[in-house]
């Protein structure tokens, strides 16, 4: 059921449920399975296929030229991730398979491998325990257009493919000073990465194949390739720029694979935007009512409306305001229920800010069922608030708004006429503020798969960034 589709009244608790538990992309995964192992009785696979939980654990292929980094980077992640790194050379050197008995044999006589030879190394390795259970990374693998569609036809699909980038002529000066230690695997360089200790030193040696005409050669056969390997891989492929340092190359690859793709779950937004004063939640809200046609429901405007529309709400607001006092957090409830009940609410989602200011505001707006499935907390620095409003300013002849600092008057005589709100004076700037951070240390406990978001940049780059959390689904609850 998709509220997006028809004014359907569906239970808040069903969607959010499905999601918190990723039921519709378990579903998809199990459809997958069946179609692609086709069994027999397909109730025992799909109950053994469950018992296994082993969605979501890595499946990783790292590609690049020659001298790229790539087997370094596989190191890290495999290590980081407690995976199990897939290369040539581990497939064919494995004891106890009369597979890769034959695969050393052809090897020493041919130098590589059949592409039908490899992608049944591959399918022998994959079905063992430890990678069922921790997943694996491929080093280098597929090498042409024929492996990765041998590969893909049997099932064998990565949820992430990195490929390293860099020029040639970097590739090949990289390749040359290349040195390996026999005994852990390690690559070093010896101008970027030589090891501090003398014993490691002596034992490194020149890997085969790293003189200039043989990079050349490889680099030549590596383009040739990789461009029809590429198109196999739409969809969750990211190119990677090698010609830096490699921590920053593996820190780049770690984010990408520990990110969720976007889910094809029907999904209905309910964003709720947290943060101080200034932090540019209204501007937020805008943006992503625009682009997304959610609805921009800002606490304090609703409770401006429902007094000047003469309802039965005005009655019971009216007094507070005359006297500049708080609503009631049961008066703010009605308003505020009333709006997120409404048929464009329910069937287009929403963009909330301006509530929960306060944990039992929180509490309250969860039991009466309107739960946000995604929270962002905008942070700015007190020094870039105090200086966002307390430089703000209005004409009250034009009634034009003004910044002394990003948007000052164009004259002189405009500029003497502005006034400031009383409000957005630091001494009041300050007091909210407190507020604010005091609050939040709940807030962010009681929302605990809530993101955060440096809103002390551009805009529109803050935008960006809520954006991507939107679309993409949120991280898997860990136990």
């Amino acid at each position: 059921m998709d509220a997006t589709t028809a004014p359907h009244h569906i239970p808040p608790e069903m969607p959010q449920y499905g999601e918190t538990y990723h039921v519709f992309e378990l579903m998809q995964n199990l459809l997958e399975q069946l179609l692609i192992h086709q069994p027999k009785d397909p109730i025992p696979f799909m109950i053994s296929h469950l018992q296994q939980d082993n969605d979501n654990v890595p499946k990783i292929v790292i590609l690049g030229p020659p001298a790229s980094g790539k087997t370094t980077i596989a190191m890290w992640l495999c290590k980081h991730l407690s995976s199990n790194l897939l290369t040539v050379e581990n497939l064919i050197a494995r004891e106890f398979s009369s597979l890769a008995a034959v695969a050393r044999k052809h090897y020493q006589k041919m130098r590589k491998l059949s592409s039908t030879l490899l992608v049944k190394l591959i399918q022998e390795r994959l079905k063992e325990e430890d990678c069922v259970r921790r997943g694996w990374i491929l080093d280098g693998i597929p090498e042409t257009r024929e492996q990765a569609l041998m590969i893909q036809t049997l099932g064998i699909t990565p949820r992430h493919v990195i490929v390293l980038s860099a020029p040639d002529t970097v590739l090949i000066e990289r390749n040359l000073g290349k040195r390996i230690d026999p005994q852990t695997g390690e690559i070093y360089h010896t101008t970027f990465d030589w090891p501090s200790e003398s014993d490691v030193q002596n034992r490194l040696l020149v890997p085969g194949g790293v003189s200039e005409l043989e990079t050349a050669r490889g680099l030549l056969e590596y383009h040739r390739n990789i461009v029809r390997i590429l198109p196999a891989y739409p969809q969750i492929l990211k190119v990677i720029n090698a010609d830096q340092p490699c921590v920053d190359v593996f820190y780049q690859a770690l984010t990408y694979v520990q990110t969720n793709h976007r889910s094809n779950a029907p999904f209905t937004p309910r964003v709720l935007l947290c943060g101080p004063l200034g932090s540019g939640k209204s501007l937020q809200a805008a943006l992503l009512a625009q682009k997304y046609g959610l609805v921009n429901v800002h606490c304090g405007q609703l409770l401006k409306e429902a007094v000047a529309d003469k309802s039965k709400f005005s009655e019971l607001i009216q007094p507070y305001f005359q006297k500049e006092m708080a609503v009631p957090d049961s008066i703010i409830m009605k308003v505020l229920s009333r709006r997120l009940s409404q048929q464009d609410c329910v069937q287009k989602g929403w963009v909330l800010h301006g509530f929960p200011k306060d944990l039992d505001q929180a509490h309250l707006l969860n039991s009466l069922g309107y739960q946000p499935n995604r929270v962002f907390f905008l942070n700015v620095p007190f020094d870039s608030v105090i200086e966002r409003l307390t430089l703000r300013r209005v004409d009250p002849v034009t009634g034009e708004r003004y910044h002394l600092m990003y948007k000052p008057p164009a004259t002189m005589e405009i500029q003497a006429r502005l006034l400031q709100n009383p409000k957005d004076t630091e001494e009041q700037v300050r007091v909210k503020m407190d507020l604010f951070y005091r609050n939040s240390v709940e807030l962010e406990e009681f929302y605990k798969r809530a993101i955060t978001v440096n809103a002390d940049q551009d805009p529109y780059t803050v935008f960006e960034y809520i954006e991507s959390g939107i679309i993409n689904p949120l991280p898997k609850k860990v136990p």
